[in-house]
């Protein structure tokens, strides 16, 4: 059954079936009433789902259809396992404010909403979901210890929603030149609207904690989190400024790795 937010939000994470994590049911109206904190272990994955054994290279020729599609593929798993790791953070967080656990459910129902953008694509170039190995790789870096609500939004929010920014803003162009229009367009749209969600990791982050500061915030990536695994090769000013990150944040983050970083 999934009648309450939480059935809904565990049958996501849960299910093995593919046509149900890719067409999940209408989120319910109800809350479960005093709900205990549940930690899945780990998402269900669909036969149809083969895991990754060797290192993915980079594609470099955009204009390949076989390399674009194998991008905007693992783009696709990314959102998957954004969506799962939401619906998993309701089911593990329910003493937080309803307000985060309404904005959580939101940013999950994007998420549904971004991979299912990639799927329909995927499939109008012949390359469906599960035609290329996936790796679970949020699954084995956000729900490591130490944990708690600051963790979570620090991890994802403030570090994956955040690079996702540079991350999209750079492959819009990516796509575009390989000839791609409608995956540029995908993955420009997507980008604007994950500006959002990296607000909400930031506003979420300075109420748990009180402030954001960069050097707090990087002592809270288990390793081997680093602060260079949430940037891309060049940051979104833009979009990160317009997200709400502190300047002096992203000069620190700019700066991270470099030789005159003590």
């Amino acid at each position: 059954m999934t009648d309450t937010v939480e059935a809904w939000a565990e049958a996501l994470v849960s299910t093995t079936d593919l046509q149900a994590k890719l067409h999940p049911p209408p989120v319910p109206t109800t809350w479960a009433t005093s709900p205990s904190p549940l930690r899945l272990a780990g998402p269900g994955r669909p036969k149809e789902l083969l895991a990754r054994t060797k290192r993915r290279k980079r594609p470099r020729d955009m204009r390949d259809p076989a390399k674009r599609a194998e991008l905007m593929h693992t783009f696709l798993h990314h959102e998957v396992q954004a969506a799962e790791l939401m619906a998993w953070a309701l089911l593990c967080f329910p003493e937080t404010p309803i307000a985060f656990r309404r904005g959580v459910l939101g940013i999950c129902r994007d998420e549904i909403r971004h991979f299912t953008l990639y799927a329909e694509h995927l499939e109008t170039l012949g390359y469906p979901y599960g035609t290329f190995p996936i790796n679970d790789w949020f699954w084995k870096r956000v729900p490591m210890e130490p944990l708690s609500p600051l963790h979570f939004v620090a991890r994802m929010g403030v570090g994956f929603e955040g690079g996702n920014l540079d991350h999209g803003l750079r492959f819009t162009a990516e796509f575009a030149a390989g000839g791609d229009a409608r995956a540029a367009e995908i993955q420009a749209q997507i980008t604007e609207e994950e500006i959002a969600h990296a607000a909400f990791g930031l506003h979420w982050y300075q109420e748990f904690a009180g402030a954001i500061d960069f050097d707090t915030w990087r002592s809270m990536l288990p390793a081997p989190l680093t602060p260079t695994l949430t940037r891309g090769l060049e940051l979104n000013e833009d979009g990160r400024r317009r997200a709400g990150f502190p300047p002096a944040f992203l000069d620190a983050l700019r700066r991270w790795g470099s030789s005159d970083e003590t």
